[in-house]
């Protein structure tokens, strides 16, 4: 639903390769543009986002729309009966994620926010240096997302598509504190620093707390020199994931391993995130086990909502 880049450039080729899945249509406001992504990718093209609902021999949406118009198509797209993969940020806002996760659980269809990068294999390897206690007892987390300006006009600057770093950059960063530590953390303090031309926020923090010693550190921008790392600190030694959210597939990811008076570097082996977020979507339709879903789309926006909230007093 939507000829979002994104889609045409890693989404859409990515199902290709997978036999889980079949790209039957894809749709646009415009005939133009749905006619040009469906010949690129050999397969049907559909004026209108309601007419794409409206076809039986559909099952699942893929929705790379600006968050601002996510309430509106995911919302239809349940009532329609089609599970749900939406590009991050999924809601604008907590009560709008509560609206769309009631009415997934409601008619027992998938409603999963993809993002990917928690599905690529660098992971997995960090998490194994962690358990083998290679870096001790965890004490300090800290995430950093942030790239350069983008292009005037750019739907990330306009408030009301529900652009602004905090539901763009921010929310890579906070689902990463959940992904990499678990999910009792509290949003303690935020800033958001908005554009005064447009009226949108561009860069901010997030200071975050477990209640167990336990701190996080986030920090997101669209004015930035170009980051996308998380840090891990122990009593013993620290990680660093330096490419974390963003590694293309045939990009091979460093992890940084700082122990006292040591320091190993490990160039991991590319992989294509975008496919492990696919096949995760496949599996919880195919399991009919959506809970963990429905759970991390709501703690992610109530984690965003906090840091507005927070970023305001």
């Amino acid at each position: 639903m939507g000829c979002a880049a994104i889609a045409q450039r890693s989404m859409v080729p990515a199902m290709l390769t997978m036999p889980e899945y079949n790209v039957v249509a894809v749709a646009s406001r415009t005939t133009e543009k749905a006619e040009k992504f469906a010949q690129q990718f050999g397969c049907e093209a559909i004026t209108g986002y309601e007419n794409l609902l409206a076809r039986p021999d559909i099952s699942a949406i893929y929705i790379p729309l600006p968050t601002g118009l996510h309430h509106t198509w995911i919302i239809q797209s349940l009532k329609a009966g089609k599970h749900v993969l939406a590009e991050k940020s999924i809601a604008s806002d907590y009560a709008s994620a509560e609206e769309m996760v009631a009415l997934a659980k409601k008619n027992r269809l998938v409603l999963m926010e993809d993002f990917m990068f928690q599905y690529h294999s660098q992971h997995k390897f960090i998490f194994d240096l962690i358990n083998k206690g290679e870096i001790g007892e965890v004490r300090v987390f800290t995430a950093n997302f942030g790239f350069p300006p983008l292009p005037a006009g750019n739907f990330r600057y306009d408030e009301a598509m529900g652009g602004g770093a905090l539901l763009d950059a921010a929310g890579y960063t906070v689902r990463a504190v959940h992904f990499v530590l678990g999910d009792g953390f509290t949003v303690k303090a935020a800033n958001l620093k908005n554009d005064p031309k447009t009226g949108t926020n561009i860069y901010g923090s997030a200071f975050l707390d477990n209640g167990n010693g336990i701190s996080a550190h986030v920090s997101f921008g669209f004015d930035h020199y170009y980051q996308g790392n998380y840090q891990i600190w122990g009593t013993r030694g620290k990680i660093t994931a330096d490419r974390a959210f963003t590694p293309k597939p045939d990009f091979s990811p460093l992890v940084v391993l700082e122990q006292q008076n040591q320091r190993h570097e490990y160039q991991l082996s590319p992989d294509n995130h975008f496919v492990g977020a696919l096949r995760e979507f496949h599996r919880t339709i195919t399991t009919g086990t959506p809970e963990k879903h429905y759970h991390d789309v709501l703690l992610q926006s109530k984690t965003l909502d906090d840091i507005r909230r927070l970023s305001s007093m």
